[in-house]
């Protein structure tokens, strides 16, 4: 015979079956709360990363005209053992090291061997690259013949390509051949040709006139002009071609070194910051005088 269930026991069991999914809900709803307001979190935490990142890029990138530190030309006639680096490093915002002299060695000297290598050139270049000053590098260019300008563009090449430079540079100063302006553009050619990606050249704006050698296949124009040579700038190059770069004197001086110098500057008829990055690859604020301080 089948016993009759109290009333109560039945409320009492719907009651806890009732409370059960009330509180269940209750944990659900709350744990979603939770996840929402983690995700919130992290979704506020990578805005202000990215917020800071775009802020540090927008201070680390200047475009602006800047007071740059001189850029130094160096070459085996400079000794390494006659440096500070440290201290030279501290005066500079970028230096350019003779690597080949061309074929007018007519035997080894100090600062040359025989094949036209510089016989500094990996020490300069090594010590200032660890103190994290950008360099180029250039060759004087001096062959005879086509021929001779492409091996010594090759020569070049395969001793400065694994230093990375910024810039390879010509230096074109006497003339070696008949057509001086096709010895060059072989020179460049060749170089171009091995993979070098930024070439400029280095000439003097009378015997670029004299010896109509044309600058136009070059991606970057360096002069020299010095005025009264009296270790600062006075005198800029007198020419309508735009260049990039101003050799202003050979007596400069600069901390770690007591021998005069060749000093350099770019061009004050440009965006001083804006060719910088071009010629140097890093950004200007950093290679500034100790007393200004870096553009924001």
């Amino acid at each position: 015979m089948r016993q009759r269930i109290k009333p109560i026991y039945i409320a009492v069991f719907f009651s806890f079956i009732f409370i059960s999914l009330i509180a269940g809900h209750t944990q659900v709803q709350s744990l979603k709360a939770e996840q929402e307001a983690l995700r919130a979190a992290k979704a506020a935490e990578e805005k202000n990363n990215n917020s800071k990142k775009e802020t540090k890029k927008k201070k680390n990138t200047t475009t602006e005209a800047v007071n740059l530190r001189p850029i130094v030309d160096l070459s085996g006639w400079q000794l390494p053992e006659e440096i500070d680096y440290d201290a030279m490093a501290e005066g500079i915002s970028g230096a350019i090291i003779r690597v080949h002299s061309g074929a007018q060695a007519k035997k080894e000297n100090a600062a040359t061997y025989l094949n036209g290598i510089d016989k500094s050139y990996k020490k300069h270049i090594e010590e200032f690259q660890k103190r994290d000053i950008p360099v180029a590098v250039y060759a004087y260019v001096a062959a005879g013949s086509i021929k001779e300008m492409q091996k010594e563009a090759e020569e070049f090449y395969q001793a400065s390509a694994k230093y990375k430079p910024t810039y390879y540079w010509l230096d074109v100063e006497e003339k070696t051949m008949s057509n001086m302006d096709k010895g060059v553009e072989a020179f460049r050619a060749k170089l171009q040709e091995l993979g070098a990606k930024n070439i400029g050249i280095y000439i003097g704006t009378y015997f670029m006139e004299e010896h109509s050698i044309t600058t136009n296949k070059f991606d970057a124009v360096w002069f020299p002009t010095y005025g009264v040579d009296s270790g600062y700038y006075n005198a800029a190059p007198l020419t309508d071609i735009e260049y990039d770069l101003h050799q202003y004197t050979s007596r400069g001086w600069l901390p770690g070194f007591d021998k005069e110098v060749d000093l350099n500057q770019i061009s004050p008829l440009k965006n001083t910051a804006e060719v910088y990055k071009k010629l140097f690859q890093r950004d200007a604020a950093d290679y500034q005088h100790q007393d200004v301080p870096a553009t924001e």
